[in-house]
């Protein structure tokens, strides 16, 4: 006979194993299956190891600017081996922790593929074995994958994946990063720190083309400092693979030139995880490999939700725990808010960081919006300079009649530690002059959020 649970959670990643705990907390028989690893995608191959790494290229970075700070470093080098290492075990680290907060939740946690041949009912596969289980209740979070264009596939040796990028048996002396969203633009920028001449490849009029205009201009600027060479509205149409090179075809301004590579980097966005999961039988609706939920992460299956990336954009991890929290609520009888897409921060950890969230300056006037927008610039602020981070912007943008924060936008030094400032305005509806009358602590980077939005009403007293 097979086991019934009030909840079973498909895929242990940031959306499902939070929503697993939480549907344990609120007392449910909670399962939670998961294929490969415990903390999913985001945990072992994605967020967390890439971290790793970065703070590694931007530890070698400062070292090598040692005499700005009147130290000095010779002999300045790095044990790619070691960098990989070091990453690979705080992920390792990391995900024991989560078997150990699943266990604590008394959670059941299955290692398998899994299924759902019918309405309230999983099959688990696992070593040649299947068992069924049953709940009233089934989360798909099962998440997504690097998407692979045809005849752009990764081979492990001359062109990678993120994954490939994350344990790298070799240093790229000549990379070829094809995509600048967040993880082409991390890469590029982690293997540039380290001496890669990387050249960056943007299909769109412009690098990191979900951020405000403005912002991705200044951060082209400061990668194009660091000696990458950045290629928009360009497209990579063909890979021919040698011994120990890829000749790239990239087409640009109509025409198309070649240039040899030693290594590439995919990075042209994902696909979701929706195969073998029974789900064109179950009704489910699928749109270019995402499942199809209403505001709650319903599927139009009674019974059947799915969050994270699976659910679609945007395409994050706490995006996917919000939902996940938000389900097992809904699921134990509670009535939590939808989250809105639109107060979800983005963060790239690239150097200079780049942290967005709520409406482009663009967007707001697309949506109608009489705006006002303030900017401050680092070199502004007093602990931007003692930092040595003098180069930066905050941007924010205003609803003018009503003083609503619509969006802000940041480029520079620790941006993504506070841009949540302004998610925070955002989720309790702070108009500008809330903001105004915050006393911001001195010195610090938080400052110039302060002077941003004075900027914006004509009021910014440092600048």
């Amino acid at each position: 006979m097979s086991e019934r649970f009030d909840m079973i959670v498909i895929g242990a990643g940031p959306g499902g194993y939070v929503a697993a705990i939480r549907g344990a907390q609120l007392g449910l028989k909670v399962a939670v299956i998961e294929r490969e690893h415990l903390g999913g995608i985001c945990l072992n191959w994605g967020c967390i190891p890439t971290k790793a790494m970065l703070r590694t290229s931007e530890v070698f970075h400062l070292m090598h600017r040692a005499k700005e700070f009147g130290l000095k470093a010779e002999g300045i080098g790095y044990d790619l081996d070691a960098v990989v290492k070091r990453s690979r075990g705080i992920a390792k680290q990391l995900a024991s922790g989560v078997g150990h907060l699943l266990k604590k939740n008394k959670v059941t946690v299955i290692m398998g593929e899994a299924s759902v041949p019918a309405k309230g009912r999983v099959s688990v596969t696992s070593d040649g074995k299947t068992q069924e289980l049953q709940a009233a209740n089934i989360v798909l979070a099962t998440g997504a994958r690097a998407r692979e264009l045809p005849g752009l596939e990764a081979d492990g040796e001359l062109v990678w994946t993120y994954k490939h990028a994350l344990v790298p048996k070799r240093m790229p002396e000549k990379l070829l990063v094809i995509g600048s969203g967040a993880i082409g633009i991390e890469f590029a920028s982690f293997y540039n720190a380290l001496g890669a001449d990387t050249t960056v490849v943007e299909v769109m009029d412009r690098i990191l083309p979900v951020e405000d205009a403005e912002i991705s201009a200044f951060a082209k600027k400061q990668f194009e400092k660091q000696g990458m060479t950045i290629r928009e509205k360009a497209m990579v149409k063909q890979l021919d693979r040698g011994k120990g090179t890829v000749t790239a075809h990239i087409e640009q301004d109509g025409s198309v030139t070649k240039e040899q590579f030693d290594t590439v980097i995919s990075a042209v966005g994902i696909v979701g995880n929706v195969e073998g999961l029974g789900l064109e039988a179950l009704g489910v609706k699928v749109d270019r490999s995402h499942v199809v939920t209403d505001t709650h992460c319903r599927t139009g299956v009674e019974g059947l939700y799915a969050i994270g990336d699976i659910a679609g954009a945007p395409w994050l991890a706490h995006k996917a725990s919000h939902e996940g929290v938000m389900v097992a609520e809904l699921i134990a009888g509670g009535h939590p808010h939808a989250v809105s897409p639109d107060s979800i921060a983005g963060c790239t950890y690239c150097q200079p960081q780049v942290a967005s969230v709520g409406l482009t300056e663009a967007q707001a006037k697309e949506q109608g919006f009489d705006i006002k927008v303030g900017r401050f610039p680092f070199i502004g602020n007093g602990k931007a300079i003692a930092l040595g981070e003098p180069e930066g912007l905050i941007k924010t943008v205003f609803d003018a009649k009503t003083g609503a924060l619509l969006g802000a936008h940041m480029v520079g030094a620790e941006v993504t530690e506070l841009i949540q400032g302004y998610v925070v305005g955002r989720q309790l509806e702070t108009t500008e002059e809330d903001l105004m009358q915050t006393v911001f602590p001195h010195p610090t980077l938080s400052e110039m959020m302060h002077e941003s939005v004075l900027d914006a009403w004509g009021r910014a007293i440092h600048f």
